[in-house]
């Protein structure tokens, strides 16, 4: 039988006009390769199931090709996919392996976007960060209970950016951050932690070992501890960098990847009706209740993806279009944000099995359960064309209790 070719694998359309084809990449970074499968090839990507043999792509080949000649090609392509680490063999087993050990026996997480989603070097980017918070309005007399983010490149989303973190001020800088950030890579239904400060080109970030060890204990096999998919993901680094920016590297900070609550967005239901995610609600609620205002919660979080990129039909454009229904839909799920209406929120979200793929609506729910009090205001919403035919939305809000 043939490897089966990895589902977690990232697939988009060359960008290269001389290289035309589609291209393969590792979100996870087990591997750091990239490969792109001319348009001809493509279609040979569908034999790495589990179900079919090195016979049936060779006799495809041959039909492709019209040429008997063709172990050289198919060899070629099994050993580039593998060797890339993309098929699920040995080579990828011991790469998978190799990676989780090192971060879960790390002493600290390293910064895994510096140099792509924002400048890697220290002066750059202050300098960057200053641009993106140039004009940013007074903080509001009354401290915020939290804010909500987005964690798209912050070059795409800055406006947003500027709007959910002008609502903090210069007080807030003793407060500890728990930042629930949209887990892209997890297990649905669980929180994935970890003990590990941040480090980004600002300095590092301290987190409270004692509040994540709570939660550990609180949660059970609910959460996973030293999740390697906090080595990856943005959807926190981002935020820690605003938060360094703003109140210098040293902040304290609680990192929380939220998985998605797939079981009750295809099956119905309310998430909490899963043992995982009624302990998860439990002890953040818990959290939350005992330490009042000495925390300040950060989601990060975007909100629907439409276009080609993302498995739809359409080409899609900012604010055009069929951008203007997708901008009205996501105001509808706002609106019961605001409104501290988790229920409502949800409920929203289910419709058509979120066929606006929210990938924030998890940290979401989460904040708005295991915060009741917690009542919101939009302050900037915006779309943005992620490429030529996709677009991401998003927002900055602040929330106070009720």
């Amino acid at each position: 039988m043939l490897p089966r070719l990895r589902t977690n694998l990232d697939f988009l359309p060359s960008p290269l006009q001389d290289r035309p084809g589609l291209v393969i990449r590792d979100p996870f970074q087990y591997s750091d390769a990239t490969l792109i499968i001319p348009p001809a090839l493509v279609a040979c990507l569908e034999f790495f199931d589990g179900t079919r043999t090195g016979l049936d792509l060779r006799e495809y080949l041959v039909r492709l090709t019209g040429d008997l000649k063709v172990s050289d090609l198919e060899q070629h392509l099994v050993e580039s996919l593998s060797s890339a680490g993309f098929l699920e063999d040995e080579n990828f087993a011991r790469r998978k392996e190799q990676a989780e050990r090192a971060f879960a026996s790390a002493r600290r997480r390293n910064a895994a976007h510096a140099g792509s989603g924002y400048p890697g070097e220290i002066t750059a980017l202050n300098e960057t960060l200053r641009g993106y918070m140039d004009g940013m309005a007074p903080a509001p007399a009354n401290r915020v209970l939290a804010i909500a983010a987005p964690h798209v490149s912050p070059f795409g989303g800055a406006e947003a950016y500027r709007a959910a973190y002008a609502a903090l001020s210069p007080a807030d800088a003793e407060r500890t951050f728990v930042i629930l950030g949209t887990s892209h890579y997890g297990a649905p239904e669980r929180l994935g932690l970890t003990r590990k400060p941040f480090i980004t080109p600002l300095g590092e970030a301290i987190t409270d070992t004692a509040l994540v060890d709570e939660l550990a204990r609180a949660t059970g096999d609910a959460a996973a501890m030293e999740d390697y998919c906090h080595a990856v993901e943005h959807s926190i680094e981002f935020q820690v960098v605003f938060l360094q920016h703003l109140f210098g590297p040293g902040i304290h900070i609680v990192p929380v990847l939220c998985g998605a609550y797939a079981h009750s967005l295809y099956g119905g239901g309310l998430p909490e009706e899963d043992d995982h995610v009624r302990r998860i609600l439990g002890a953040l609620g818990d959290l939350a209740a005992r330490e009042g205002n000495r925390l300040l919660w950060v989601l990060g979080i975007d909100m629907a993806h439409i276009g080609r990129r993302y498995g739809d039909a359409i080409e899609a454009t900012a604010d055009q279009d069929e951008m203007e229904e997708v901008a009205r839909r996501d105001h509808a799920r706002i609106e019961r944000v605001e409104a501290g209406d988790a229920r409502g929120f949800w409920e929203l979200v289910q419709e058509n099995q979120d066929d606006l793929k929210w990938c924030g609506s998890a940290p979401l729910y989460t904040f708005l359960k295991a915060v009741p009090s917690a009542r919101g205001r939009l302050l900037r919403y915006q779309q943005w064309n992620i490429d030529e035919q996709s677009v991401v939305s998003f927002a900055g809000m602040q929330f106070h209790s009720s």
